[in-house]
């Protein structure tokens, strides 16, 4: 009766270890055909790392050139903008003055009628003729000059008796006995003007004292 053995198998558990590699890169135990190789491949390696690193530079310069020219660029448009904003302003004022000139024309050119009328006979001053003739060229006169305020935004401050005294555009020249509502306006001395909505000179009145 034989015995039935199995046949132990032997396993290499032995390792092999990693290469040593040398200074260039290529294993110590690397034949000259196998270094050479090696060596042309790390050089073709490092010249296309070299050649994208020239590409990224190239294409950063172009970018700095463009944000270079982007700047001065803007730079131009800040002083030109400047410029015809200056220009503007000057020409506004400019025509400004001209346009309110050109609407007291009427009004010198009524002054200057009137004041051509010669001397009115004793006859014409009994009969009140010349005077009601200068008055009413003087009423028109001060209707020309009113229109040419207001279409310049120069606008009268005339409060009626009774309004509220309002200290932004009216100016307290006394204080009176009245009938009205304490603080309130009586009567205006002197009319004020606002230009823009802006007081140019305030109303003189006076204003009712307390009760």
């Amino acid at each position: 009766m034989s015995d039935n053995k199995k046949p132990e198998q032997n396993q290499d558990l032995s390792k092999t270890s990693a290469p040593q590699m040398g200074a260039d890169g290529v294993p110590l135990d690397a034949s000259p055909e196998e270094r050479e190789a090696a060596l042309a491949a790390n050089e073709v390696e490092t010249m296309s790392e070299l050649a994208i690193a020239q590409a990224e530079v190239a294409t950063l310069k172009a970018k700095v050139a463009d944000l270079q020219d982007q700047y001065v660029r803007g730079q131009a448009e800040v002083q030109n903008a400047r410029r015809r904003a200056d220009e503007d302003v000057s020409k506004a004022r400019t025509f400004a003055v001209e346009a309110f000139a050109e609407s007291l024309l009427p009004v010198t050119d009524s002054l200057e009628a009137g004041l051509a009328i010669k001397d009115a006979t004793i006859e014409q001053v009994r009969e009140g003729e010349s005077l009601k003739a200068m008055r009413e060229g003087m009423a028109a006169t001060l209707r020309q000059l009113t229109s040419a305020l207001e279409r310049n935004k120069v606008v009268a401050i005339n409060p009626e008796a009774g309004a509220k005294f309002d200290p932004h555009q009216h100016q307290a020249i006394s204080v009176v006995p009245s009938d009205l509502e304490a603080n309130s306006v009586v009567m205006v001395l002197q009319k004020g003007y606002l230009i823009a909505d802006r007081v140019l000179r305030p109303a003189l009145v006076t204003v009712s004292a307390p009760k």
